[in-house]
């Protein structure tokens, strides 16, 4: 049997959880600019991950929707797409993994996976407007007396 025409990997997990497992780590590596984890699942998360940035960089109504919806996560999306994407200068290869030794149990090959870019990821701030001041009461109407 050939392996042609096969993308990706298994993970050894069936669609759903797969899924899900590379969903919560893309939401991780965006929120926290870099996080740790085998090898196998930093190459694999880094083609889906480089592709939503590029997505984010382009904008628009249909890649914002895109882009929620393959993470599942509105906080995140719109941190991706709000604060990250502005500050990447790069047109491909966002993202590095780094070998980082090996697991103590089961002796698995460690990565981090980082953004090649400085971000920072401070909220913008909402500047408060100074609180309206009550309305002052009118002086009551005077009425004459005949």
């Amino acid at each position: 049997m050939h392996r042609h025409g096969y993308k990706g990997r298994k993970f050894g997990r069936e669609t759903d959880q797969r899924l899900a497992l590379t969903r919560g780590l893309m939401c991780s590596l965006i929120k926290y600019q870099s996080i740790t984890t085998t090898l196998a699942r930093a190459k694999e998360i880094r083609r889906s991950t480089e592709k939503l940035i590029t997505m984010a960089k382009r904008g628009g109504l249909a890649n914002r929707r895109l882009i929620i919806a393959r993470l599942n996560d509105l906080e995140t999306a719109t941190l991706l797409i709000d604060v990250i994407a502005p500050q990447v200068k790069r047109d491909s290869g966002y993202l590095k993994i780094e070998h980082a030794g090996f697991r103590r149990g089961d002796n698995s090959e460690m990565g981090t996976i980082s953004f090649v870019d400085e971000i920072s990821i401070e909220a913008p701030k909402k500047e408060e407007k100074p609180a309206a001041k009550p309305a002052a009461k009118k002086p009551a109407a005077k009425k004459e007396a005949k």
